[in-house]
Parts: structure tokens; sequence; C-alpha cells
């Protein structure tokens, strides 16, 4: 990326800069800003902002660093001569407000041998430099060689090493090509901060050329298909008739409405509100012979826990297209627990992977304690969770294991505006303790009134964090993205993008009523998303654009999604010229950081993918092809009406 050096400028000023650059720095020493104008300056901008301050220049810099960082730099950056006890103080402020600290060696008269350079920027990680810069005068071509040497002993995107003067001018664009996170340019000719510095202008030029960044407001997301078909279904078993507004209309939704019409539900659609007359649904007061559950998954895995429940008579359960090849892990036992006997009708085949459809379930549902496996994920859960309130006593269910926390505790949340009462507790370690992180969890274990009746209910459908992450990634890779309507505080597994991206480096920030994603210079990182697996498609090709080796867990989650969904991954990534490695359950991916593949000519490669029919293969390779030398043309795109038909057209925005 290109950082504009700014100096001698009033905030007024600064601010209206701000709107035409990617990443700025700002000269402390150099710029007529009090206090409080540091406040409004570093918390008003989603641009990354280096507060910059030399102690040699202004001997408050330790003071206007601390401002600049508590009120939101995304670097500091600190000279190296600063005396140990101002660096102590620095590096303290940074790491409580996740401020990335540069330690920076400058050298005005010439350029040292490379053995001393190394040996200065070993001292600068050693003093707390998560980014060293490193800045000499250089007077030879040779001098410019000496500092490109360095690059060979950083890790990407930790270095920057360019020179000043006119012979060093070529080092500040060579630095990018050589991996350096950034570098520095002035806004003008005249406004050069030092000797050789390109101009913003002709930086931009020369780095980008012709490539196209995107930049997209006010992207509306569609309703979470999660929290829409747990709600469609809810509904459909209650008494009386409930109202839900904020609908859009995917396929595997329209299977959740087919099936609560053939439960007997009454569901009229009008704009995006949904009204649904329920059955009051209560043990064995149905009679069904068959029910069609279209691709969906999880509505597959659902409605065999509440058909077992409610209806009187053996149901014959269908699908279609991939659905009919993906096992339905554990279900045979987990069902038996309850009483419930599963007969699928593919003999062999079926009983050796674990039941396909169709099937036929055979209930009823016995009221009891039960200790399941959570290794297959969370979807037959969250259908006994739906289930077993209806039977007449209590339950209890102990879930070892456990993956996909977050979607049972979305269908615990559903159920609840659906006047369904439970308790549950999570169990783990002292590092589950410690972190709450859902992926340290050892157990769940949920305990069920029986005898409870579903009483409707009326409220919005949440906006839908799987389909905005592939929105997010590509403004964090590629330019400027704002996503509205979805909520911060949701229990939608796939919130985890924010945590992935604020790791990996991307600026972001939450505003009233949206998400703001800018491009900022990125780095590897390391994710579990063993509770959020339809990230993964979109968070490999994040990590192809970030320097160095990330790794992602969870890999064993993808194997009977859509299609073998981290061979998918793996192929696309390996096709596009991306290494990537597989092993055991994480997949560990090389990433080179976008500024550096456009100089170096190492875009992804373009050419014919296959989606294998899968809606999160053709978002995330609709990401990458945005990264791409050449057209990325995948052979079925229609398929993202499972969960975003509008998908492919508002991608067309960016």
């Amino acid at each position: 990326m290109i950082c504009v050096s700014i100096q001698n400028k009033e905030l007024s000023e600064i601010l209206s800069i701000l709107r035409t650059v990617e990443m700025a720095e700002i000269r402390l020493d150099r710029c007529p800003l009090e206090d409080e104008d540091i406040d409004e300056l570093f918390s008003s901008t989603d641009v990354p902002l280096i507060a910059t301050c030399r102690l040699s220049e202004e001997p408050a810099a330790p003071h206007l660093l601390e401002r600049a960082i508590k009120a939101g730099a995304k670097y500091a950056d600190l000279e190296m001569e600063a005396p140990a006890a101002v660096g102590r103080r620095i590096r303290e402020a940074c790491r409580e407000y996740g401020t990335v600290l540069i330690r920076s060696y400058h050298n005005f008269e010439e350029t040292p041998s490379l053995q001393v350079l190394q040996s200065m920027m070993e001292r600068a990680r050693t003093f707390g430099g998560e980014v060293v810069k490193i800045v000499t005068t250089a007077h030879s071509e040779a001098d410019n060689d000496t500092l490109a040497a360095l690059y060979e002993d950083a890790a990407p995107g930790t270095l920057i090493a360019f020179a000043m003067g006119e012979e060093g001018r070529p080092s500040r664009l060579e630095a990018l090509r050589l991996g350096a996170p950034f570098t520095y340019a002035a806004l003008s000719e005249k406004d050069a901060a030092a000797p050789g510095q390109w101009p913003m202008d002709k930086m931009r030029e020369a780095v980008y050329g012709n490539f196209r960044f995107v930049k997209a407001e006010n992207l509306a997301m569609p309703s979470s298909k999660s929290f829409a078909q747990r709600s469609i279904i809810a509904a459909a078993l209650a008494v009386g008739t409930s109202r839900l507004s904020a609908y859009t209309p995917c396929s595997d939704n329209e299977s959740a409405i087919a099936v609560a019409r053939a439960m007997g539900a009454k569901v009229s659609v009008d704009g995006s509100v949904l009204t649904i007359e329920g059955i009051g649904a209560a043990p064995g007061s149905i009679a069904l012979d068959e029910i069609h559950t279209g691709e969906s998954g999880f509505l597959t895995r659902l409605m065999i826990p509440v058909l077992s429940a409610i209806s009187s008579t053996p149901v014959r359960v269908t699908g279609e297209k991939t659905l009919l090849g993906r096992p339905l892990s554990g279900a045979h036992d987990i069902m038996a627990a309850y009483g419930v006997r599963l007969y699928p009708e593919g003999g062999e085949a079926a009983r050796k992977n674990d039941c396909l459809l169709p099937l036929t379930v055979a209930g009823p549902l016995i009221p009891g304690r039960a200790e399941v496996s959570g290794k297959g994920g969370s979807q037959l859960l969250s259908g006994l969770l739906a289930a077993l309130p209806l039977c007449e006593g209590k339950s209890a269910l102990y879930v070892e294991e456990p993956r996909s926390i977050p979607y049972l505790f979305i269908t615990a949340d559903v159920l609840k505006r659906f006047g369904v009462k439970m308790s549950s507790e999570v169990e783990g370690g002292e590092d589950f303790l410690d972190s709450q992180d859902w992926n340290l969890a050892t157990g769940v274990n949920f305990h069920i009134r029986g005898g409870q009746r579903y009483e409707a209910a009326s409220f919005a459908i949440e906006a839908d964090w799987s389909g905005a992450a592939p929105f997010l990634v590509g403004g964090a890779i590629f330019g400027d993205v704002e996503v509205k309507g979805l909520d911060v505080q949701s229990l939608q597994a796939d919130i985890s993008i924010l945590d992935i991206l604020i790791e990996a480096g991307a600026s972001i920030s939450a505003l009233e009523d949206s998400i703001h994603v800018q491009r900022a210079p990125l780095s590897a990182f390391d994710t579990d998303l063993n509770n959020c697996p339809d990230l993964f498609p979109i968070a490999a090709v994040l990590a192809a654009f970030c320097p160095g080796h990330s790794h992602i867990r969870g890999v064993e989650r993808l194997r009977h999604k859509e299609t073998d969904r981290a061979a998918a991954i793996a192929d696309m990534l390996e096709a596009m010229g991306v290494p990537v490695i597989i092993e055991e359950d994480q997949m560990t991916v090389e990433g080179i950081g976008l500024t550096e593949r456009i100089l170096t000519g190492n875009l992804l490669r373009g050419g014919s993918f296959t989606s294998h029919g899968d809606h999160r293969m053709v978002m995330a390779l609709k990401v990458a092809a945005l990264g791409a030398s050449s057209p990325v043309i995948i052979d079925d795109t229609d398929c993202v009406g499972k969960s975003f038909p509008a998908f492919n057209e508002m991608f067309e925005k960016l």
C-alpha cells in the first residue's frame, strides 16, 4: 500500500486529504494539532493512520503518541533512539489499545553495512517492533542492494526498508515488490518529507497501473436463513398466527415454507412479511406420509426429530440434488437414544454412509436423558431441541465434543421467542473459562421441560452474516465496502468473520446500522472454524492475500457439505497458483499481499472453475476473481440461490 506523509497541515486540511488516500502517516511533530484534534483525527476515519513523532523534533512526543494510540491509531512509529522508559511506555500503550508498533531506524548520512543493518533490525524486533522500518541514505545502487538484502531475513509484511536521496528513489518502489506492507509517498513534489520521496500520483501509477479497486456503499444483506428456517418451522408448530418481517426468499427458506405447509400450516407472503397460521403441534397431532426438504441439510436434520415427535405415522423424508449424497452423520445413533428408528432406502450404501436420503422416520420420540456426540455438527441436535419440549416428559441432552455451538444457541433463542423454555450449561477447562472461546468447550448440557406448546410470535428476522462475509473480505483486500443491517450482537456463528478480519489487520468500523471495511496492510492469521464452517472458503481466499502462512482449522467439518468443501477449496487455490497444504484438521495457505502480487505479476490465475454446486464456493470464487490476472469462469453460479439469490447481481455493484 501507499502511505502518504502528511505534515504542516491543520486538522481540517488533514481530514480533507484523508478522503483521497488509502493510508497516511501523520507527522505529529510537524502538524499543529491540539490534544482534542488528535482525538478527533484518529477516531473519525477508517483510513489506516500511522502516528509518527520524532523525539528530536518534539519533546512532547511520548504524550502525543500515546494520545494518538488511545484515539485509535493503526500504527505508532517510535524511533530506536527513544529512551528505554519511553519505549516501555509506548509498547504498553500499543498492547492495551491494539496498535501495531513500528520501531524505526534512520541514517541521514549513509547506508551502513548489511551486518550493521541486520543487527539493527534484530534489535528493533527485540524492543517490540512488530514492523521494523529501516531508512538510510543511498549514494549508489549498491546501497539499495544492501537494503534489498534485508528482506531475505524478514517475515512477510514485517519490514519496510528503503533509502532517502535521489539514488535511493527506486528503493521506495522496490520495497513493495520485496514484500513491505507499505511505502511512503508525498502529497506532491513540494510536500516531500524526505529527499527522494515520490509524489502520491506518480507512486500510484507505478504501483497499481490500471488495477481496479472496489467500492460499494449501503449493501443490504438478505435475511439469515439460519434464523429464517428455524422461525418458519417454529411458527408452523405454534398455536396462533405469527408474523415474520424482513424475510427474503432463497431456495432453502422456500423449502422450509413448503415443509410448514405440508404439516398443515397456512403461510402467506406479502413482500418481506411472512404470515404463518400454526398447527398447534403436540405429540402425534398429525399424520404425514412424506415430506420433501429440498436441498437443505439443516432443514432435513431439523425435521427428523420434529416429525418423530408430532406424527402418529412413520414419515418418509426426501430431498434433492447434492443432499441425496450427503450422509447424515451420527443420525442413527442419536435418534435411537430417544427411541426413534431411521430406515434409509439406499441399502448398503446408505448404511455405510450413516444414513442417506430418502429415509423413513419412525417415532415416537421418547423423552429422557441422552449423551450424544457433537462431532457431526449441531443440526440434528437443533432438531432435538425443537422436538423434545413437545414430549410429555422432561428431557436432558448432553452434547460431548460439541461443534457449531453458536447454532445451538440460535435454535434456543428462536424457540424462546415462541414461548419454549430450556436451560443450558457450557462446560470446559480453565482455558475456556478464561477466554469463553467456543472452540475450547468440552460439552453442553441442555435441560428441557416437557409438555410445552409453541406460541405465536412476531419479530424481524436478522440479516445474514454468512452472506455478508464475501463482501467484507472483498473490501478488506480490494478497496472499500459498507454493508448495512447487520446485528453486531448476533448469535450467528459467521459473525466470526469480524474477528478474522481484525486479526488479519483489516480496517473495520461498526456504525449505527452498518459495517464498514476498508483496505489496510494485511498479515497472516490463525483461526479455528469448527464452529463456523461456512466461512472456510472465503477465509481461504482472504489468506491468499495475507503475507505469510495462515492456518485455518476445521477441515473435517467440510467433508460432507454440498461438496467435499476442503478438497474443493484446495483445488481452487492450487489452480490459482496459491500454495496450500492440508494436514489432518488444518489447512495452511501461503499468502502474498495484493500490492506485491500486482508489482511482481503474481496475481491469481484465472481460468475455468467448478462450483461443485456449492453456493459458498461461488461466493469465494467471485471474490478471488477480483485479484486474478484473467477472467474466472464458473460453471454454475445459479446455485447461490440456495442462500442468496441476489448475490451475483449485488456483487456486480463492486
